[in-house]
């Protein structure tokens, strides 16, 4: 398969791929996972379009106007309706999905309708010569979203570090917030850094432990 197109699915979501710093065209993304014609390409299909619909300009109208053949634009059409079904499965709804299944013509509409039944009764389906696991379905999805859920945590941790760092540079000198960080995580101190402690730094500390004055603060910032 084509590097340039393995590092797209990449950038989209699919974990088994690294993803260079590139500029990427998820429509283009798209149309190539169509084309691909291999199982675990369609099984992350729901990611590469979840990713492709929030994050990246996309559009359905574009993707199919680089799928000329209409057997691959029919193939985009029913990777779309999986994706779909894989959402379903866990109550997942978005804007532009609402859409879409309000734009589904009656057969479309009953065969998600089957598929969505397939995966909730952990029943493989498909069409002709192409058959889905939904257990691989489930494992590719929450792969992602234990992925996602981990990125997510660690940008809220070091935006509370960097928050908490800003915070205590208003308050502390340098060296007083080296004692600070010290006396917290328990680390020796000379007798020295001690008495500076003592003299400055925890008469600071016993303030801001104040409740009184602590909601006076949030108060003035509220006004």
């Amino acid at each position: 398969m084509d590097k340039q197109l393995l590092d797209s699915f990449a950038r989209l979501g699919l974990p088994m791929f690294v993803a260079p710093g590139e500029a990427l065209d998820a429509n283009a993304t798209l149309a190539g996972a169509v084309r691909a014609k291999e199982m675990r390409v369609w099984e992350g299909f729901p990611v590469l379009l979840a990713n492709a619909a929030e994050d990246f300009r996309f559009s359905f109208e574009q993707v199919e106007a680089q799928l000329s053949e209409n057997a691959l634009q029919l193939l985009f059409r029913r990777l779309v309706l999986v994706s779909l079904a894989v959402y379903a499965l866990y109550d997942l709804s978005f804007p532009w999905t609402v859409k879409v299944e309000k734009e589904l013509s009656a057969e479309r509409k009953t065969q998600l309708a089957a598929w969505k039944k397939s995966l909730r009764n952990d029943r493989p389906f498909g069409w002709a010569g192409v058959e889905f696991d939904p257990r691989r379905l489930r494992e590719m999805f929450e792969l992602y979203f234990e992925q996602t859920a981990e990125k997510g945590r660690r940008k809220r941790e070091k935006l509370q570090e960097y928050s908490l760092e800003y915070a205590l540079s208003q308050v502390f000198s340098p060296k007083q917030k080296e004692l600070f960080k010290k006396r917290l995580d328990g680390l020796p101190m000379t007798k020295t850094e001690q008495e500076y402690y003592s003299r400055t730094v925890k008469k600071k500390v016993v303030a801001l432990a104040n409740d009184d004055l602590h909601t006076l603060a949030r108060k003035l910032l509220e006004q």
